[in-house]
């Protein structure tokens, strides 16, 4: 009973991680961010690991990135941003996968 129970937590564990993960670049899929952006390279975009390490140790990071998506227009010193119709979660979701970029 007990290698059953370690079993089911260990792949509750597994599934609840990459249905997360999954999902953010899923929603970067439909959302067609890869138009501008890749995980790695500059693209006409910013490479989500620059933007990773643009906002690195900044608390405020996700909500400025949110913030962009919801908002679009002028982000720093970028080009201006398109904005992104999505629900707040999914914005929220699609920010935490650029910051955990690498």
């Amino acid at each position: 009973m007990k290698r059953v129970l370690s079993l089911l937590s260990a792949l509750a564990l597994l599934t609840a991680g990459s249905a997360f993960a999954g999902a953010g670049e899923d929603l970067i899929a439909k959302e067609k961010c890869n138009k501008c952006h890749t995980a790695t390279t500059t693209k006409k975009g910013p490479s989500f690991a620059s933007v990773a390490k643009k906002y690195q140790g900044d608390a405020a990071a996700p909500d400025k990135i949110f913030k962009a998506l919801k908002s679009g227009g002028k982000v720093g010193d970028e080009d201006d941003h398109m904005k992104v119709a999505a629900s707040d979660a999914d914005l929220k979701a699609i920010a935490a996968v650029v910051l955990s970029s690498k």
